[in-house]
């Protein structure tokens, strides 16, 4: 597919009502109930839906069987009350509901806020392909980074409420591994997700003049050679007009990480930043799928950022 804007959803105003799910792992209470508080702080009401706190019977790794999880989704997504859907958490299950999503039915609800990262990039994928909607790779509410860290929290508030405040992104540690300067459209998400849903139904194969961004967690700098060899083999590179890293939590000694970050992508002839900030590192900057963007890499030492052309809500 070759990546064009997709479709905005309406930014958030105080009094907002968010549907927090979980289509994935089970979530802690206690960091549930630290995160709804977060957002009562933000002035937004969030409405908890029925299976957040679930676990299912016998796969205790998953919240609820897959069809309460996609259920959960989808009854929150076509409420007309909901004005976004926030995930709880990530961890493992997003692939084994999403086809059991009534993905037309969701379409005609219309467009709304969709945040989440690491297991949600199917959804990311799902939201993007079946419904043509920009997205928000953002922080969960009941994840440890956005509890702990104020800058996480504040780029997700200030996209939220004010999104023309947060159009150039990055971290000052961001680095360069190949300089240039690209613009294309923002897709991606945790690499792993994006491999393993290769030959899916409505999986991307290719995202020609796309902005990649990519990160992942608990991945051996061996285990990533191969998820990116994948993708080169399987063409779901060719085209694209940069890279953004975000981070490599506990994949190794970052050494090992950067070196096979530089033999698979530095090959495709396209600027590639790292460590731009988002993922699962200790801060997680909020990144707006779909939209058009510039991805600088300079060549002076100064840091990389991904600036958007429009803000990520309207």
């Amino acid at each position: 597919m070759t990546p064009t804007p997709l479709t905005r959803a309406a930014r958030l105003r105080p009094g907002a009502r968010v549907a927090v799910v979980a289509p994935s792992g089970p979530v802690p209470a206690d960091r549930l109930e630290a995160g709804l508080d977060v957002l009562l702080g933000w002035g937004l009401e969030p409405v908890e839906m029925p299976h957040v706190r679930a676990v299912h019977p016998e796969l205790d790794y998953l919240a609820g069987t897959d069809e309460a999880r996609a259920r959960d989704l989808q009854e929150a997504w076509c409420d007309p009350s909901v004005d976004a859907v926030l995930c709880a958490r990530g961890g493992y299950g997003a692939h084994r509901m999403v086809d059991l999503v009534d993905w037309a039915a969701m379409r005609a609800a219309g467009p709304k806020v969709f945040v989440g990262y690491s297991d949600i990039t199917v959804l990311h994928e799902a939201f993007a392909r079946r419904m043509a909607l920009s997205t928000l790779h953002g922080p969960m509410v009941a994840t440890g980074t956005f509890l702990k860290d104020p800058d996480t929290q504040e780029s997700l508030r200030a996209t939220l409420f004010e999104p023309e405040s947060v159009r150039t992104l990055g971290l000052r540690t961001a680095g360069v591994l190949v300089p240039g300067r690209a613009r294309g459209i923002t897709y991606g998400g945790c690499v792993s997700l994006l491999a393993a849903g290769i030959g899916a139904p409505h999986a991307w194969t290719s995202a020609r003049g796309g902005l990649l961004m990519i990160e992942d967690t608990t991945e051996e700098p061996y285990h990533l050679d191969r998820i990116f060899t994948q993708l080169l083999r399987a063409g779901a590179f060719a085209g694209i007009s940069g890279v953004a890293c975000g981070s490599w939590a506990d994949c190794g000694p970052y050494e090992e990480v950067r070196t096979v970050l530089a033999d698979r992508l530095g090959g495709l002839g396209v600027p590639v930043v790292e460590e731009l900030g988002f993922g699962h590192g200790p801060t997680a900057l909020t990144i707006p799928f779909g939209v058009p963007a510039v991805l600088d890499a300079p060549e002076d030492g100064s840091p990389g950022t991904l600036t958007v052309e429009v803000p990520a809500l309207i």
